[in-house]
């Protein structure tokens, strides 16, 4: 008998009807993951997208690969003036992202809802 593991990642990508691209990503972030958090940065047309958010509340673990595609988006938004925030990253997301500092760059929000509106 097999047995399917689940997907270590999964991402789902909606745009608001302002225009903010707001990628949910669920699971774990990592090597394995990255291509696929890189993939879901980019509009259909494959260029960065001027405003994102990043919905961290469902992430379990993060490692370099999460912070290099988040200051890849960060830096590409603001190429084009635009942002990317982060919301709902857990106690221990938010310790990575305060532990490189990567928190003084992006805004990180509590709430999907608090980062939409910030």
């Amino acid at each position: 008998m097999t047995t399917m593991e689940p997907p270590r990642l999964s991402v789902t990508r909606f745009t608001t009807a302002d225009g903010v691209a707001v990628l949910a990503l669920r699971g774990e972030v990592d090597l394995t993951t990255g291509a696929e958090i890189q993939r879901a940065l980019l509009d259909p047309d494959g260029e960065a997208t001027r405003h994102t958010v990043m919905d961290l509340s469902q992430v379990t673990f993060m490692d370099s690969t999460g912070i290099n595609a988040l200051i890849g988006a960060h830096q590409a938004a603001t190429a084009i003036q635009g942002w990317v925030r982060v919301a709902g990253p857990t106690p221990y997301i938010l310790r990575v992202l305060q532990l490189v500092g990567l928190d003084t760059v992006i805004t990180c929000y509590p709430t999907l809802q608090q980062a939409l509106s910030g």
